[in-house]
Parts: C-alpha cells; sequence; structure tokens
C-alpha cells in the first residue's frame, strides 16, 4: 500500500524546489525592474499572488499569512504605480521558460509532457478557504507545456501553503509565531525566519510571550514539545495534501518527484548564488524528526 503521507511530502518539498528559485531569479528581478519599479522592489511578493494583487493589499497580507503588511502594501503600490498584476506574471513567465531551458535543459521535456495531468490534478482540489490557489487556478494557461506544467505545479504548491495557514490558524498560531515555530523545526538560528518576514523586536517578544503561556517556550526558546507540535501539523499538512497527487497516481507523482530530485539541489543553488543559503528553508533539507 502507497504511503501517501511520505510521498505528499516527497512531492511538496520537490514543488517547493522547482518553483521556489523563481522568486530570487536576477533575471526575473531585471526583466520586474524594467517595468519602471526601481530595484525590482516586491518582485517575491507581487508575482507570486499574481491575479490577487487586484483583490488589494490586505486580501495579500491575509494570503501570505507572515509577511510583514507594510512591506506587502509597499510592494503592491510600487507595482501599480508602472504596471499591472499581469505584467508582474508576464515578466515572471518569462524568466521561468528561459531559467528552465538554461539551468535545468535535461528535465524540461519530461516536465512538459506532464503538463495535462498535473492541470488535471490541480483542477481537481477544491477552492474554499483557498485564496493563493485560486487566484493562480485561472491564470492562462499557456500553450506551451512547460510552462504549463510549471503553472500546474505552482497552483498544487500555493493550494498546500493555503492549507498549511488554515491548519495555522486553527491552532490559533499567530504568522510571527508561525515563523518562530517553523525555524525552531529548521534549526535557523537567531530568529532569522521570522526576521526575514519583517517580524521585529516588539513583535517577537510579543509572539514569544503567546507560546509561553501555552508552554511552547520558555525564557524566550522554543521547547521540544513545540518542535514536535510543529512536526505533528506538517503530518497533518501532508495528509491532506495528499488528494492531488492521489488524482495524479503513484507512478506519476514517483516521475516528478525523480524528475525535479534529479536537478534539485542545481535549482537551490540558484538561490543560494542571488540571495544566500537561507533563503526558501522549505526547499531545503533538514533534520528528520518523528
Amino acid at each position: 500500500m502507497t504511503d501517501w503521507r511520505t510521498l505528499s511530502g516527497r512531492a511538496a518539498f520537490a514543488s517547493h524546489r522547482l518553483v521556489g528559485w523563481i522568486f530570487w531569479d536576477p533575471v526575473g528581478i531585471e526583466r520586474y525592474a524594467a517595468l519602471g519599479i526601481p530595484n525590482g522592489l516586491g518582485y517575491y511578493i507581487t508575482t507570486r499572488a499574481g491575479a490577487l494583487v487586484d483583490a488589494g493589499a490586505d486580501v495579500v497580507t491575509a494570503a501570505y499569512y507572515s509577511i510583514h503588511a507594510d512591506f506587502i502594501r509597499l510592494s503592491i503600490d510600487e507595482l501599480l504605480k508602472v504596471g499591472t498584476s499581469a505584467d508582474a506574471v508576464r515578466v515572471r513567465d518569462e524568466a521561468v521558460l528561459e531559467g528552465l531551458r538554461t539551468h535545468v535543459p535535461e528535465i524540461c521535456d519530461a516536465l512538459a509532457g506532464l503538463a495535462e495531468p498535473l492541470w488535471a490534478a490541480a483542477d481537481t482540489l477544491p477552492l474554499s478557504g483557498r485564496a493563493m490557489f485560486a487566484a493562480q487556478l485561472r491564470h492562462r494557461r499557456t500553450d506551451d507545456p512547460l510552462l504549463s506544467a510549471w503553472l500546474a505545479v505552482n497552483c498544487i504548491r500555493e493550494w498546500r501553503g493555503d492549507t498549511h495557514f488554515a491548519i495555522q490558524t486553527a491552532e490559533d498560531i499567530t504568522g510571527t509565531e508561525a515563523g518562530i515555530l517553523d525555524g525552531a523545526w529548521r534549526h535557523y538560528d537567531d530568529d532569522w525566519l521570522p526576521r526575514s518576514r519583517g517580524a521585529d523586536d516588539a513583535a517577537l517578544a510579543a509572539a514569544y510571550a503567546r507560546l509561553e503561556e501555552r508552554g511552547l517556550a520558555v525564557d524566550g526558546r522554543v521547547t521540544d514539545e513545540a518542535v514536535d507540535l510543529r512536526v505533528s501539523l506538517e503530518h497533518r499538512l501532508d495528509d491532506i495534501t495528499a488528494n492531488a497527487w492521489q488524482h495524479l497516481g503513484e507512478d506519476a507523482t514517483v516521475r516528478f518527484c525523480e524528475l525535479v530530485e534529479s536537478v534539485g539541489d542545481r535549482l537551490i543553488a540558484r538561490v543560494d548564488a542571488t540571495a544566500g543559503e537561507k533563503w526558501m528553508p522549505a526547499g531545503r533539507h533538514r533534520d528528520e524528526r518523528t
């Protein structure tokens, strides 16, 4: 019998690697800056949110969950001075195609061949409560099968992200608290992870105070019990988000994983070279806990 929890987690990890590098890609940032945006400010925020930008900064902040509202608002304001959400997505997609064909050419044909079944899997996922996913689902389905496959994976990935945030919200975990717990689980020191999302000293102090009230932190340090909770939430996430991969089927899911795994370190190296070795934590190996 297929262990769908494990395979779902494996496919999610591969998806993060296949998709995530683009949000730190210098080619994408340069094209975004060429729209007239100083230094490509906010490229990650607007190109990932896509059409959700049109709903306004508060909606995008809600969807991102743990990224500071001021940075999201600034990012959107800078884009809308010179262009639209469609412009942001267009330059990102152009950079996706160029990057895949340049850096991982050996997987392009096989990935393109998975476009239709990947979209069929994405189309089975329910919209309810998944704003980021919904914004990507009706994105243009290009005639280029390579980009189409990438976009389908991005949809499935965003569905998982929406579900992840819903689970943590149901546990009464705030965005900053989520960053603290995630950082502890991934062995990121000095609260780098929540700080990278805009949390300042005051926000961190308030988050730690709430965690201490729940017995999840002591004297400004996350407890083992808190990390165990974070692991249990990840297992729950893997269980819930297995459905798209189950629709794709075990054989095709394993093929997808193996395809991306063959170049995954190369894609992460792109992030290392352009942003640093801590960015995109969901696409990085960590010590496993059971």
